[in-house]
This record gives C-alpha cells, sequence and structure tokens, in this order.
C-alpha cells in the first residue's frame, strides 16, 4: 500500500503509462465506429466536430471559471489551457462514440471518457505541480506524527552557540518532519496540526539553539505542502549537509483552518488567524522547540497566499519576526473583490480593509531597523509577477534590507516555490550568518 500511495504522478512511469493509454483510448475510438450505420467520411465527420466543439467548451469554461470569475486567485497558463482544450476535445469525441452504438461501446467509450478526465487533470497538476504523489492527491500525510516520533526536550540542555558547534559523529544525516498540534489558547484558532522539521545538528545530544522560520502553505494548502509539494525539506537538508548539520528549525502552522478557508491572516469575523500566528504559535515554539529568542533569528514566510500572509505579519510585526520569505504573494489579502472582501471580515468597511494592505501597514509603520526581505515570483507570473514587484518597492522604501529573485520560465507553481525558497533559505541563512564558520 505504501508504494502505491508513493507513486509519482508529475514524473516518472505512472505519467507516460497514463498518456499512453488516453492516446491509444482516442485513436481506437477513432478507427473504429460504432456499428455499420457510420460510413467511415460520415463518421470521422461527426469526431472532428464533437473535438471542436469540445476544445471551444474547454476554452470558454477555463475563461469563465478563471479569468471572468476568478475562482483560482491566479492566471492560468499557456501549458493549462492547452491541457483543458485537449482534454474537453477527447470528452467530445468519447461522448460522440456512444451514440446508436451497441451496450460495449457505450461502457468503453464511458471508460475512456473517465481515463481522459483523469490524464488531463494530470497534466494540469504536473504544470502546478500540487500533488506530487498518489499519497498527497489522497490528501493522506505522509509525516510522522508526534505521538510516534516526539520532539527532543528543551529543557535542562547544556547549549552551545552556533560559533562553538562541532557537528558529533553519529550526527544524522537529514532533519525529520513531524505533525504537532499547537493550541489555540488565545486565539481559538481552528487549526490543523502543523508541521515541524528539525536539521541535523537539531537532532544531537547537545544541540546549539537554532534560528526558527514560520512558513505557511498557499490556499488551499496544508502545512506539509512547503516541505513536500514545494522541496523545502529538500533545501533544508541541503543547506544542513554543507553546513555541519545547521540549518533553521522550521514550524508550518495551518494559517487557513480548512483546506479552502482563506481568513486572510487577519483577526476577523473568519477566525483569529493572526493571533494565532503572532501569539499561540511563538508561545509553543518557544516553550517546545530549541530556538534562539530573539527575533532577528526569527523570519515568517510562505508561498501565495502564505506569501501575503508573510509580509502582512512581517510587516505588522517586526519585533517578532526579522526576516520575510515572501513567494508569489499579492499585493493584498482578498476573498474576491474589494467590497465583498471588506464585507467578508472588515464589518463591511473600506478604510479598514485598507488598513490591512502590506504596503499600508509599511507606510504606517515608517522606516525599519532590522527586517530582511526576500521577495520571489515566477517570471511567467503574469498576475503575481507585478504585485510581487510593487511590494518589493515599498518594502525597499520603508528601510528593509530587501531582495528580489525571479524563477525563470515558471509561473505560479511549485517549480517557482521550490526555486525561491532554495534562493530565499540561503540568503537568510547568510544574513543569519548561519555557520560554524561565518559564526566565528
Amino acid at each position: 500500500m505504501n508504494l502505491l500511495l508513493s507513486l509519482a504522478i508529475t514524473e516518472g512511469p505512472v505519467v507516460y503509462v497514463a498518456y499512453a493509454l488516453a492516446f491509444a483510448a482516442v485513436v481506437l475510438i477513432v478507427l473504429r465506429r460504432p456499428s455499420t450505420r457510420w460510413n467511415r467520411r460520415r463518421w470521422l465527420t461527426h469526431v472532428a466536430v464533437a473535438a471542436v466543439a469540445g476544445a471551444i467548451v474547454g476554452v470558454a469554461l477555463t475563461w469563465i471559471l478563471s479569468d471572468w470569475l476568478d475562482l483560482f486567485g491566479a492566471d492560468l497558463t499557456a501549458v493549462v489551457r492547452v491541457w483543458i482544450a485537449v482534454g474537453f476535445a477527447a470528452f467530445g469525441v468519447a461522448i460522440v462514440s456512444m451514440r446508436r452504438a451497441g451496450w460495449m461501446r457505450v461502457v468503453g467509450s464511458a471508460l475512456a471518457l473517465v481515463l481522459f478526465v483523469l490524464t488531463t487533470a494530470m497534466a494540469i497538476n504536473i504544470d502546478f505541480g500540487q500533488y506530487p504523489t498518489v499519497r498527497s492527491a489522497l490528501g493522506i500525510s505522509a509525516v510522522v506524527d508526534a505521538a510516534d516520533q516526539p520532539l527532543p526536550e528543551v529543557e535542562g540542555v547544556a547549549v552551545p552557540t552556533i560559533a562553538d558547534w562541532v557537528a558529533p559523529e553519529g550526527m544524522p544525516k537529514v532533519g525529520t518532519l513531524t505533525t504537532v498540534t499547537i493550541p489555540a489558547t488565545e486565539s481559538g484558532f481552528p487549526a490543523r496540526p502543523g508541521v515541524v522539521y528539525l536539521p541535523p545538528a537539531a537532532l544531537t545530544a547537545n544541540p546549539p539553539k537554532l534560528p526558527v522560520m514560520v512558513m505557511m502553505s498557499g490556499q488551499p494548502g496544508t502545512p506539509e505542502d512547503p516541505f513536500l509539494t514545494d522541496k523545502l525539506q529538500q533545501s533544508l537538508d541541503a543547506y544542513a549537509k554543507a553546513h555541519d548539520g545547521l540549518a533553521p528549525i522550521v514550524v508550518a502552522p495551518d494559517q487557513l483552518g480548512a483546506p479552502t478557508a482563506n481568513p486572510m491572516c487577519v483577526d476577523s469575523p473568519l477566525g483569529k488567524s493572526q493571533s494565532y500566528l503572532t501569539i499561540d504559535v511563538p508561545n509553543w515554539i518557544k516553550a517546545n522547540l530549541n530556538v534562539i529568542d530573539d527575533p532577528h533569528y526569527w523570519a515568517v514566510g510562505g508561498l501565495s497566499q502564505g506569501g501575503t500572509c508573510s509580509i502582512q505579519l512581517g510587516a505588522a510585526f517586526p519585533n517578532l519576526f526579522g526576516a520575510i520569505l515572501d513567494a508569489s504573494g499579492e499585493q493584498y489579502p482578498r476573498i474576491g473583490n474589494e467590497q465583498k472582501t471588506a464585507d467578508a471580515a472588515f464589518g463591511g468597511s473600506l478604510t479598514r480593509y485598507e488598513a490591512a494592505y502590506p504596503t499600508n501597514i509599511m507606510q504606517q509603520h515608517g522606516q525599519y531597523a532590522d527586517t530582511f526581505a526576500v521577495f520571489g515570483v515566477g517570471s511567467n507570473d503574469e498576475a503575481f509577477l507585478p504585485q510581487v514587484k510593487t511590494v518589493y518597492a515599498a518594502a525597499k522604501a520603508a528601510g528593509m534590507d530587501a531582495t528580489y529573485i525571479e524563477a525563470p520560465g515558471s509561473a505560479h507553481d511549485s517549480t517557482t516555490w521550490s526555486y525561491v525558497f532554495a534562493q530565499g533559505l540561503q540568503l537568510i541563512a547568510d544574513h543569519w550568518s548561519l555557520s560554524a564558520k561565518q559564526a566565528s
């Protein structure tokens, strides 16, 4: 069962087999007429018309849902749009093949239709990279629960500094991921379990106190997404391998409450997400993890909706977070147009809503004395790139030590976020002098 759940569905044999089966199904449907009542020319004409009609429906539906209604909160790439059109063209072919056909043909065409739906969904997922395995697509966590892998005790341990750190013999080669419950004691926010990454140095008998990063997923999303889907765990392990096991401790709390919810990291009728992230989560971290208790060594980051949250919180709470990693965040939080967002979370007040814009938070705060910020976005992300640039410029103007990076050739997808996380981790860790050699 674990082998099946671990199968990759964005690359490798499963993808090739699915594409091959879908192609073979189309060929068989086209070459074999439903019955002798169809002459070949008439049959091929119907197939062509059905394919074109299906493609037009796919294009129109994509425009309505994505461009007009903006249900996805991001522009769909040309690759995704082409795959949707191709998929709907195949749907049309499968549907027309059921006309005036025997029951075996109808069943076969229906099965082919299911295959085309799955293949189209797989192609879209490959472009976004949201679900890399069968396990993730089914919503089954791959992270070990804290009940099975308890976190190391914090109290009563002699703590070396980073400058004094010497990696001991037998230190683990890679870090660990653990699912944890972070109580919403002050906020009452209905958070799902979070995920904690401990680098190799933190897993030793005498670990140093380390910096901490609070990282958030996009929406929809789960706390494990940054580590697994967007490969932050790989970047952390690679950094630790090059730095004697040293890397930040990373905590990924649930800022959403549910996969499709979006409380926008503010305190509102949608939930006290801000209080959860700025009171409950930091209190839990300090009580349970061996971290440096200094805002300079605390970072907040995330992707997409989580990226928006990161600059909101980093700008509003510099006394808590001294570093920010914003990957493809928006210019302001939203759950629709301005008035809809204001009605849902700000008592209908556009003034209160606009005060929650990161750019306005920074302007209200004034010059920042010690905030390091990294802003990243895909070079092909037409919707989010100008927004990230706007917020980056505002951060520079507000005195933040800010860096802007672009992921080449990618858009609003996991390829971008993997790239930005890897680059941003290196920049922030260097800012912290997170290596024994640098610290000495």
